[in-house]
């Protein structure tokens, strides 16, 4: 049995965690991480000095500032961390690399099985169609979301950009530049509005023709279940910076 702490705990995606976790008979949640307090079925702390347990796993869908204390804590106890939280910055993801030095760390800007495979997809239509098509993300989330554009959005950017023979450029307005697109460039492009879980659409534009991917998540369900399998996968692992790729490959 995995003892698992979340991290944000009260929050929607904690609480949908922890119901995922409570129909599983291979995990349980030893306690919580939350600045708000009350409400679950297990106890909730604010600072992980209060932790009475050590458990075996830490899920977190928080927000960036807590990176630094989760962090220590891991290091300090040894604890494996999935990291499922967005909005880093550059200095932070670098900090995360590091920790995954002596510690199992799961990162992934998003923890959806379907958009991985997209992400894959998107490998392949690069290596088919080359240079000769445009290439443009679009996302779209809930008018309640803070970053722009998503980390999912900059990690399918970058799973392209890995297999491109020279990198492009990405770029997030053009209403301020009057200028052709470039070859070398590819379109960020951020929507937000209602109570849109996350949508994410990859267009290849070329002549004549146009190769769109698409994802749809109707529920933050799709990212807790992920979350939760992360968990169970990463506990026991030895030191070292994991995925989702890693997790299907097994």
């Amino acid at each position: 049995m995995k003892k698992i702490v979340i991290v944000g705990a009260c929050g929607h995606m904690g609480r949908v965690i922890a119901d995922i976790v409570s129909s599983r008979d291979d995990c349980t949640v030893i306690a919580g991480i939350d600045k708000v307090g009350g409400g679950a079925a297990f106890p909730i702390y604010q600072h992980f000095s209060e932790l009475s347990e050590k458990p075996d796993v830490i899920i977190d869908f928080s927000h960036p500032s807590v990176l630094d204390d989760m962090l220590e804590f891991c290091l300090t106890n040894g604890v494996a961390v999935v990291v499922a939280t967005t909005g880093y910055t550059k200095e932070q993801i670098a900090q995360i690399h590091k920790a995954a030095e002596q510690i199992p760390v799961f990162f992934t800007f998003n923890m959806s099985l379907g958009i991985n495979l997209m992400a894959e997809l998107a490998k392949k239509a690069v290596a088919v169609l080359g240079d000769q098509f445009d290439i443009e993300i679009v996302e779209k989330h809930h008018n309640q979301k803070l970053d722009a554009p998503s980390g999912t959005a900059i990690m399918l950017a970058d799973t392209i950009n890995n297999e491109l023979d020279k990198p492009y450029n990405y770029v997030y307005d053009r209403h301020s530049v009057r200028a052709k697109r470039s070859k070398t460039e590819i379109g960020m492009h951020s929507i937000r509005g209602g109570t849109i879980v996350g949508e994410h659409e990859i267009i290849f534009a070329g002549r004549d023709e146009v190769v769109t991917l698409k994802h749809e998540a109707h529920s933050k369900s799709v990212f807790a279940v992920g979350a939760v399998n992360a968990a169970i996968f990463l506990s026991g692992k030895p030191a070292g910076l994991y995925a989702m790729s890693d997790m299907l490959a097994e």
